[in-house]
């Protein structure tokens, strides 16, 4: 398939695109809105002549939150305009650069579909010097238009799966004439650059530079806040466990996990943080029907002794609510999701769980295994005794938090190393 094939066959897929647009707001009220930024009508004012960042949706954003702070303070004179494809990916970025400090320098709109036109109306009216996309987001007629007006592209963080690898190579004829008209493609490992180079890009544009999701950095006040959070609920005795992002088919393990628990620590408490808003209702249904005593974070009412299930149902908190807990399960890897950030729980010092599903983050889940910083679980039952076994021997979850700490000591500098790339495209 080459791209003239492909943009025909997306105009075809029009009335499904707006099927599964329809279908997504019924469940999540948020997609209904702002649906002609999605085919770049009626875009918010901005300020032309940037940079242009992508992050398709929440994990992406945050990931890109230290770069845009960077970019900030090195190119003052740049506003800087973020794209996302999701409600809840919007939401993430409003609120890390909604404030009144990046007024004028930090703009929002959604990434429109990548039809040519659509594409060419957005570029018209940002005018970037140049285009940054996290990850592995690749749209050819965004990039083909980019390349038409001379815009220098960037994979950033770039990761690729050897199912995604294979996948792009069903389509040659237009994965590669895209991948050649990138600028910098910043890939996390060596395996990685290797299966882009595969893929048609040009060898010249290919670097390691490692995963900025290495350089995250802690608010050194956070920890406090949360024991201060935890003393205030007296809680501060409790077992606490988070199991995070969860996905639908891991909460019922999760839940079946914590009545195994509390056989054994009455007074246990699990933080259940579904990865999606649009879940947070049924999930919170779902741990009634269980039977267990549940309070909801976005209530703000204090937690009570009797309580045993506290719903993280809010945005931005994510980081606050690993901070809480002893002891931090990373959802997404019980099914066949592929996992999401395990660094987050170890950077905050925390032992880190996961389930076996792991692909999207296959690197850094092997340096972490390798440093005895992540167990793997399989069921609620190996979930329940490796949270239980954790409590029971604080030398063990000491050692295990130190060697998560140590694995992001180790490789941070992947984030200095990716801007010297994209300085050396802004300075062409």
């Amino acid at each position: 398939m080459n791209r003239a094939l492909y943009t025909l066959l997306f105009h075809l897929g029009l009335p499904l695109v707006a099927g599964r647009l329809a279908w997504r707001a019924w469940r999540a009220p948020a997609y209904a809105q702002r649906i002609g930024e999605r085919f770049a009508l009626g875009l918010p004012p901005v300020k032309p002549g940037g940079i242009w960042l992508h992050a398709v949706s929440v994990g992406e954003s945050i990931a890109a939150a230290p770069l845009v702070r960077e970019l900030l303070v090195r190119y003052p004179q740049l506003p800087i305009t973020i794209t996302c494809m999701t409600p809840t990916g919007s939401e993430r970025i409003q609120a890390l650069f909604g404030g009144a400090e990046y007024a004028g320098r930090v703009q929002h709109c959604y990434l429109p579909y990548d039809l040519p036109w659509a594409a060419a109306r957005f570029l018209d009216r940002l005018q970037p010097t140049l285009a940054v996309i996290m990850e592995t987001e690749l749209w050819p007629n965004h990039i083909h238009q980019c390349a038409r007006r001379g815009i220098p592209v960037a994979l950033a963080n770039a990761r690729l799966s050897a199912r995604s690898a294979r996948g792009y190579g069903r389509f040659a004829k237009l994965t590669a004439p895209m991948l050649a008209e990138m600028s910098l493609i910043a890939v996390q490992t060596q395996v990685e650059a290797e299966r882009f180079l595969s893929l048609g890009a040009r060898p010249e544009t290919v670097e390691v530079t490692g995963s900025i999701k290495f350089d995250l950095r802690i608010e050194a006040d956070l920890p406090v806040r949360a024991n201060a959070l935890r003393s205030e609920w007296q809680a501060a005795e409790r077992p606490v466990w988070i199991a995070a992002s969860t996905h639908e088919g891991e909460d019922e393990i999760v839940l079946a996990a914590h009545r195994q628990l509390l056989q054994i620590y009455p007074n246990a408490l699990l933080v259940l943080v579904p990865r999606h808003p649009e879940r947070f209702n049924a999930v919170h249904e779902r741990i009634q029907r269980s039977g267990l005593s549940v309070r909801r974070r976005s209530t703000g009412e204090p937690l009570q002794a009797g309580d045993q299930v506290l719903l993280g149902d809010t945005m931005g908190e994510l980081l606050f609510l690993y901070a809480l807990a002893d002891v931090a399960f990373v959802g997404g890897s019980l099914v066949a999701n592929g996992g999401h950030n395990l660094l987050e729980p170890a950077a905050l010092g925390k032992p880190v769980l996961s389930g076996p599903h792991l692909f999207n983050f296959l690197d850094i889940a092997a340096q972490l295994r390798e440093a005895g910083a992540l167990l793997e679980v399989a069921d609620a039952e190996g979930l329940a005794q490796a949270v239980a076994n954790l409590w029971r021997e604080p030398e063990e979850a000491e050692r295990r938090r130190q060697a998560g700490l140590a694995v992001l000591k180790a490789n941070q500098g992947a984030l200095e190393r990716l801007l010297a790339g994209l300085r050396r495209l802004l300075d062409a």
